[in-house]
């Protein structure tokens, strides 16, 4: 099981993209065949297999990676060959000085891994083919370009959905956990209960660092895309809502772990925690009105309702907590402050 895990995806590649990279390499080949018919196109099937990714973003990257990698790898052949001759040794030689130049100038690593595989084969199969050096070039050139023009022209995948629905699930998350804690700080609890608390405040971040990861590939599919213009709003609006939360996850969790750390059972008998629950309750349900306007409006088709109001108003007033209470008090204060700040977009 183990050893399968390292060989096998969670989910198959979308079918397009099996069936692009299959016609960009088949078209390379008999491109490349047509120009350099002395050649098997062997690095020109290589080159399209490589660029088709599955955003434009991506494509241009491999595409630049490709040809890089075999530009670099053949100076670096011819230049050896051209000092030392086609002894078996400087092989090894092209090998070491393409890792040592690769290293020095900071490249990928698919530029730093293709020059020395280039200068290899080069110094290894080009000492008997005197063009070889410039068939490759030419090669990998016509790969590239036909598989990123293939990439371009058949249906460019747009993923924003995954991005949107993991916004919207860290919205619900953290809405929840204010919810949580409103119900928790005026009520008597157990340490499960406190424990529990805590548990769910620390998986918002888990969930945060999914979202971010799903809008970074969301941006890499509109990037040089077509169809980027038109889905241009969707993302923003994504975005905007997960620079809303990334604080809010914080001051969220900020607010868990005081509450857990500082309870006692008298709290509940402090006019100023029921004052803070009740403004937790109202941020819950306004952080959940900017996620509808921000990402449900840009998904599925909603039953039209009419719009509710948010709940967030003017600041609540603090009267002087027990000597006991009083860390614990501002500090949620503080963080209730910054959260509403961030719902409300006012930070004067």
């Amino acid at each position: 099981m183990r050893l399968t895990t390292l060989v096998r995806a969670n989910s198959r590649i979308p079918l397009l993209q099996a069936v692009k990279t299959s016609a960009a390499t088949i078209i390379a080949w008999f491109v490349a065949l047509a120009i350099v018919p002395s050649q098997m196109p062997v690095f020109a099937a290589v080159g399209a297999l490589l660029v088709v990714q599955p955003s434009l973003h991506q494509s241009f990257g491999k595409a630049i990676e490709r040809s890089i990698g075999v530009i670099g790898g053949v100076v670096i052949a011819t230049g050896l060959n051209m000092l030392f001759g086609g002894a078996s040794w400087v092989v090894l030689v092209a090998i070491v000085v393409s890792i040592m130049v690769a290293w020095a100038a900071r490249l990928s690593a698919g530029s730093s891994n293709q020059i020395p595989i280039s200068a290899m084969l080069v110094l290894s199969i080009g000492a008997a083919t005197p063009d070889y050096s410039l068939y490759r070039i030419l090669e990998t050139l016509i790969g590239v370009a036909i598989g990123f023009a293939i990439n371009a022209a058949v249906v460019p995948p747009v993923i924003l959905d995954p991005a949107e629905r993991d916004a919207a699930a860290l919205a619900e998350a953290v809405a929840d956990q204010l919810d949580a804690l409103a119900v928790a700080l005026p009520s008597k609890q157990t340490r499960a209960e406190r424990d529990s608390l805590m548990i769910s405040a620390r998986l918002l971040r888990p969930m945060r660092e999914k979202a971010a990861a799903s809008l970074r590939v969301a941006e890499e599919s509109l990037t040089l895309n077509p169809r980027g213009g038109r889905n241009r709003e969707r993302l923003l609006n994504t975005k905007k809502l997960l620079n809303k939360l990334g604080p809010l996850t914080t001051r969220t969790a900020g607010m868990s772990r005081a509450f857990h750390d500082h309870y006692d059972e008298s709290l509940r008998s402090e006019a100023s925690v029921r004052a803070i629950a009740e403004q937790l309750r109202r941020a819950a349900h306004d952080l959940r009105l900017i996620a509808d306007a921000n990402i449900l409006d840009g998904m599925e088709p909603q039953l039209e309702e009419a719009p509710e109001a948010p709940m967030l108003t003017a600041p609540i007033v603090i009267h002087e907590p027990h000597p006991d209470h009083w860390i614990l008090i501002g500090s949620l204060m503080e963080d209730l402050r910054r959260v509403r700040e961030e719902i409300t977009g006012d930070y004067s």
